[in-house]
């Protein structure tokens, strides 16, 4: 099997970037695509979990300040911030991987370790931390989610490389309990940029690793670069504009239910595109 790479990103329009991570996990599992791992930036964001509350998360008055997106992605996890100097990444592959393994025990035991060897081939000494954190020198350098919906094995991740610290820790709230159960007193001291400890790595060098990490991991045959199909488009542009532009879901996370009509549209698109 081959790991296709795809290096596609609309930084100014978050929104789109992160539809686009679930039209990737459902292009995977209608079979239109190889397994694939996706880098990209957003210029100003907040990503919120799927299961949380956007007031309680996010410093919302900041955030109109400084002029960020607020986004809902599809995966679980807790909320980060997003700019220029954050490396996004995910990986869609076949449930097939999992093999006798259950789905979820498979990201948190295989694929999160993609980043962490990829950081440690670069001289890092990086690893896990409270099942889906990375961090190094004990500090958290990346945070992770995943889904097993859609028939995909979905992993995906923000890597702090140059981030402004200020910014993060002025828009995002994190509970006074959370830091005090790890020991720190503000989030900017417990989570860290990677070229503050390293600031000779390079963002290809951290690419070039992680692709090499993820084809020795998972036993790829060979690489290949590509830019997103017409057929990915389709159900990203239709998934952003009737999903991720919509406050419902991003402030309010509307039930399932709301979303029907949207559900049935992507399953008769990937029928079409199958056939």
């Amino acid at each position: 099997m081959k790991l296709r790479v795809l290096m596609f990103e609309t930084p100014h329009d978050g929104y789109y970037n992160i539809a686009f991570e679930e039209a990737l996990a459902r292009a995977r599992g209608c079979n239109i695509i190889d397994d694939t791992l996706r880098f990209f930036r957003n210029k100003n964001a907040v990503i919120i979990g799927y299961f949380q509350k956007a007031e309680e998360e996010v410093n919302l008055d900041y955030l109109k300040k400084i002029d960020a997106q607020l986004i809902r992605r599809p995966t679980g996890g807790g909320a980060v911030y997003h700019d220029l100097g954050n490396l996004n990444y995910s990986i869609a592959v076949s449930y097939d991987k999992a093999k006798n393994m259950s789905p979820v025990d498979y990201i948190f035991s295989v694929l999160i370790k993609g980043p962490i060897n990829a950081l440690n081939s670069l001289g890092f000494d990086a690893r896990l931390e409270n099942i889906n954190d990375i961090v190094v020198n004990n500090r958290k350098v990346s945070g992770t989610a995943a889904s097993t919906s859609w028939n995909t094995l979905f992993f995906h991740g923000a890597m702090l490389l140059n981030t402004d610290m200020e910014k993060l820790s002025s828009v995002l709230k994190i509970s006074q309990k959370k830091l005090i159960d790890k020991g720190v007193s503000s989030v900017k001291y417990r989570v860290t940029n990677l070229f503050d400890i390293n600031n000779k790595i390079k963002i290809d060098d951290i690419i070039n690793s992680f692709v090499n990490s993820y084809k020795q991991l998972l036993n790829y045959d060979d690489v290949y670069y590509s830019i997103p199909t017409k057929k990915e488009i389709e159900i990203a542009s239709l998934i952003y504009e009737e999903k991720y532009t919509k406050y419902e879901w991003n402030y309010n996370r509307e039930s399932h239910s709301v979303f029907q009509k949207l559900e049935e549209q992507i399953k008769e698109l990937c029928q079409v595109i199958s056939n």
